[in-house]
């Protein structure tokens, strides 16, 4: 009979510098020190928390891959419980060699400790691979996550406003001074 070389534990504060360059691509912009530092923070949460828990994959006893967990519901208007597998990645030597599976098993077993009938997840867009993989599993898209800078979604609003109404770079505190006194001028 044989074994599988993948075995799963929880994170320690020594897997950070693993996780962080695991997770670079998710994590804030900041630099490694800051990220590791984030990171600390994060695995401390989830040894306190009955709710989270940050699982680390290793294949032959090195560090492959990782997923953190955590209870939540399906969406903010829907309370139904679930747990959301964030960021299930294996780092590129480990692929297709089941650390993702096991990943995301570790996902299911857990909700099934919990009685929790959900298991969601985000991939990246544009990761093929890995959507397909999510699919294999049972797994549907439900929505479409997206994000930007806010400076970036008021310009676009902004510029998108009729004419007439735009700032043209002015604050709108400017803009509606503006119009009063272009007003007054052309009643008076």
């Amino acid at each position: 009979m044989s074994r599988t070389p993948v075995s799963l534990r929880p994170a320690t504060l020594e897997d950070a510098v693993f996780l962080a360059e695991l997770w670079h691509p998710t994590l804030r912009r900041a630099d490694v020190q800051e990220q590791v530092a984030d990171l600390e923070i994060i695995i401390k949460s989830c040894e306190e928390s009955a709710e989270q828990r940050l699982v680390v994959a290793e294949y032959d006893g090195e560090p492959a891959g990782a997923v953190l967990l955590c209870v939540s519901t399906l969406s903010p208007l829907n309370l139904e419980p679930a747990v959301r597998a964030f960021a299930p990645f294996v780092a590129p030597g480990f692929r297709r060699r089941g650390v993702g599976h096991t990943l995301i098993e570790a996902a299911v077993t857990y909700a099934e400790e919990l009685g929790i009938g959900h298991v969601l997840t985000a991939v990246a867009h544009d990761s093929r691979q890995s959507n397909r993989f999510m699919a294999r599993l049972g797994m549907s898209q439900q929505g479409v996550l997206r994000a930007a800078a806010t400076p970036t979604v008021r310009s676009k609003l902004a510029a998108q406003l009729p004419g007439k109404l735009r700032s043209n770079g002015r604050p709108v505190g400017q803009v509606l001074a503006a119009r009063r006194s272009l007003r007054r001028t052309q009643s008076g």
